[in-house]
């Protein structure tokens, strides 16, 4: 283990599962057939779809025509927001998100802003938690959409979306929700039902599935304008040509996963507050960004480490064979501090000094030990050469 790279940004893709590997070879090689009528390989593929939109639908809740396979979570969100709002503007021109939101949410905000919609940014408070407050301040009766990150992709808060759909059922009109699960499906309990979901994305390589995989939920009667236009040969919201051996993977790691959700979700978290203690007691002068415990998904802990900068850490660990992210692996381009942190009310060196660990399946306590081993060497030889650090006073 000591030569091998350990991986700790699973916030932005997953190692696919071997036994994913091995459930898409089949259709690589052998039955890489598209559903069609009145032949034994169409009719055979038809029948694996629906299987598979079975196994997907009862882990949240729903029902299996309601599952539309994607090619992953950002195309899903795409075809749920414009096709949705394309479909309703004749209803409202209000949409409602946060601040924090994942980028797929915010551009999309944008996009209709700049295109006559209204939009409202909410605010957080200092752990990640939209203002209930605000939204309940916010609602029009021109509101048609509210959009949210259902767990927080940098800081990993879980937004009370059964709180939030309360108020929003308080508007005397109905407002429709989005979710964007792809940080929290698999890791935190989703009945679609239970939180008042209408449309909620998956992607699938953040599971242990296949990269280019996810699925979209749209419950029964949500009214969608196509957004992409072709022949349907898998799914009518995604027309065209779909990998059947990446949905087979993807089904397959939802499949693992679900056959012992509470023993994975414990080791996650397992492993997480091990690593928690282990920093906590071993180095100074840090910050834990966004809540803990159970409002938090169990593969997220955001750390700021005060008086340095987190590329630098990013990169001496990256030489030590250890991949960690620095603020928003997704948004995170160039050296601006993360917008997210920011919004926590964290100041700008704060932002600059925060790394993001995410953790796997895959990981042990020994993993870990020789994390926190490195991460020590690397923080104390950077604090080091920092005039600001109390220590070099």
């Amino acid at each position: 283990m000591m030569n091998e790279r350990i991986y700790f940004n699973n916030c932005l893709t997953t190692k696919p599962a071997q036994e994913v590997v091995e459930a898409m070879l089949p259709y690589l090689q052998n039955n890489y057939y598209y559903p069609e009528n009145f032949n034994k390989t169409g009719t055979q593929a038809s029948r694996n779809l629906n299987d598979w939109k079975e196994i997907v639908a009862k882990t949240i809740g729903a029902n299996s025509p309601e599952i539309h396979f994607t090619a992953g979570g950002t195309l899903a969100n795409n075809i749920a927001i414009k096709g949705f709002l394309l479909a309703n503007a004749d209803k409202g021109n209000h949409i409602i998100c946060s601040v924090v939101d994942y980028p797929d949410i915010l551009t999309n905000a944008a996009f209709f802003e700049q295109s006559g919609f209204e939009v409202t940014y909410l605010q957080v408070d200092d752990k990640g938690f939209i203002d209930l407050d605000q939204l309940k301040r916010s609602l029009k009766n021109e509101t048609i959409l509210f959009m949210t990150t259902l767990a927080n992709h940098t800081v990993g808060a879980i937004q009370p979306l059964e709180e939030i759909n309360a108020i929003l059922q308080g508007s005397g009109h109905r407002i429709y929700v989005h979710a964007d699960a792809c940080e929290a499906y698999g890791r935190i309990p989703i009945n679609v039902d239970q939180l008042g979901i209408d449309m909620m994305s998956v992607s699938g390589h953040k599971i242990y599935g296949p990269q280019g995989s996810g699925f979209l939920y749209v419950r029964k009667g949500v009214k969608l304008n196509p957004l992409i236009h072709g022949i349907v040969r898998l799914d009518d919201l995604q027309t065209g040509g779909i990998s059947i051996a990446n949905t087979a993977g993807l089904v397959k790691a939802i499949e693992l996963i679900f056959s012992d959700y509470d023993g994975y979700v414990s080791h996650l978290k397992e492993i997480s507050n091990y690593f928690l203690e282990k920093v906590k007691e071993k180095i100074p002068y840090i910050l834990i960004n966004g809540p803990l415990g159970e409002k938090r998904a169990p593969h997220n802990l955001n750390i700021s480490f005060d008086y340095i900068e987190g590329e630098a850490i990013m990169m001496m660990l990256d030489l030590s064979d250890i991949s960690v992210a620095t603020g928003s692996a997704c948004a995170s381009q160039g050296l601006k501090p993360n917008y997210v942190l920011k919004a926590l009310g964290r100041t700008h060196e704060q932002s600059h000094g925060s790394m993001k660990f995410t953790f796997s399946r895959y990981h042990t306590k020994e993993d870990i030990d020789i994390l926190v081993e490195r991460l020590i060497k690397v923080v104390e030889k950077l604090r080091e050469g920092s005039t600001l650090y109390p220590g070099n006073k």
